[in-house]
């Protein structure tokens, strides 16, 4: 009996002591919970750098793709010179005045293609910097909202299209226009002028010049826009409460405050032009010649290397192709760097 009343005490004491114990252990599991979830969050949180250490990595990441750049255009250079050199070492300066190109005797003149790049580049960005400006200007100065931002769509899809495109385009469209409508009209009124005189084909370096502007007319009319866009709304208001209209304040404040940006936007144009290859290969005529006629075809620096490059049998044939592509180069940096002075020295007066 007393056996039984013990194991009884026993039992009723363990079932008291059995929830008060599980009902303890949760207690102790809830109260550790959160200073775990707090020890995870610290040992899971991003471990920050000191300022300063951010900053020399920044640092060093802008030097690193400035030094970048800089090894890219050097690297050229030194790649292009290496691979000139019989070219250089043969002909010496004789090959920047020589007119002849013949592979056959391997006699090779660079002034053809020099006067063609030239010359249909400055075609072309006549056209353009006069047509890129003036549509600038009506879209961010005189358009309707409404009307501007398809308008600059369209023409900033201009950009997008492939020059083998405008190639073609030009060959079976503006070529033939040129030939019976655009180039006689030319000569029947100016005539008496060299450069539109002679005999007319259709393609030669006037419509490769049109062909340029057409494709570098996008890039002048964007970046004029956005510049002129850019101009602090109170100079405007200004000139607009001294009695000014829309135009007057748009040549007088405008302009003047854009022009640097409009500039710029013209030499990016340019260096566009200079190397483009497709479009003028197609349309320019490809004759290695100088003629005072833009109707006359002529040839280009990236024109002949693109046309030749496969079929230089000789090491000096080769040569010379490449000693033409670091005279493009050599050009690229000259007017770049000409436009560069240029624009320092007639708007930093201005500026001070």
């Amino acid at each position: 009996m007393k056996d039984s009343m013990a194991k009884a005490d026993s039992g009723s004491a363990s079932g008291e002591v059995g929830p008060a114990g599980a009902a303890g252990g949760g207690e102790a599991v809830a109260a550790a919970a959160p200073g775990d979830l707090a020890k995870a969050a610290e040992l899971g949180a991003r471990v920050k750098l000191p300022v300063a250490a951010r900053g020399k990595i920044f640092e060093w990441a802008v030097y690193g793709a400035t030094g970048a750049c800089i090894a890219i255009i050097a690297g050229l250079f030194i790649e292009l010179l290496a691979n000139s050199w019989l070219s250089i070492s043969t002909f010496g300066l004789s090959f920047l005045w020589t007119s002849e190109w013949n592979p056959v005797t391997n006699q090779f003149g660079a002034l053809p293609f020099i006067y063609g790049t030239i010359v249909s580049s400055a075609i072309a960005i006549l056209l353009a910097s006069i047509t890129g400006v003036m549509a600038g200007a009506f879209l961010a100065e005189f358009s309707p909202p409404r009307l501007a931002e398809p308008l600059s769509f369209v023409i900033e899809l201009l950009a997008a299209v492939p020059s083998v495109v405008y190639g073609l385009w030009g060959l079976f469209v503006l070529g033939p226009v040129m030939r019976d409508y655009i180039e006689p009209f030319l000569q029947r009124y100016f005539g008496f002028l060299p450069i539109f005189a002679g005999t007319i084909y259709g393609v030669g370096m006037l419509t490769a010049g049109v062909i340029l502007a057409i494709m570098i007319v996008p890039t002048v009319t964007a970046i004029s826009r956005d510049v002129m866009r850019a101009v602090p709304n109170s100079q405007r208001e200004a000139i607009w409460a001294l009695g000014a209209n829309r135009w007057q304040g748009f040549r007088m404040v405008v302009l003047p405050i854009a022009r640097p940006g409009i500039f710029a936007a013209c030499i990016l144009a340019l260096g566009r032009a200079l190397g483009e290859t497709i479009a003028t290969t197609m349309v320019i005529g490809n004759r290695p010649a100088i003629a005072a006629s833009l109707f006359a075809p002529g040839y280009t620096i990236s024109s002949v290397i693109a046309n030749e490059f496969t079929e230089a049998t000789s090491q000096v044939y080769l040569s010379a192709l490449l000693e033409l592509g670091l005279l493009l180069f050599i050009i690229s940096v000259i007017v770049n760097g000409l436009a560069r002075l240029l624009l320092w020295t007639i708007f930093r007066p201005m500026e001070s």
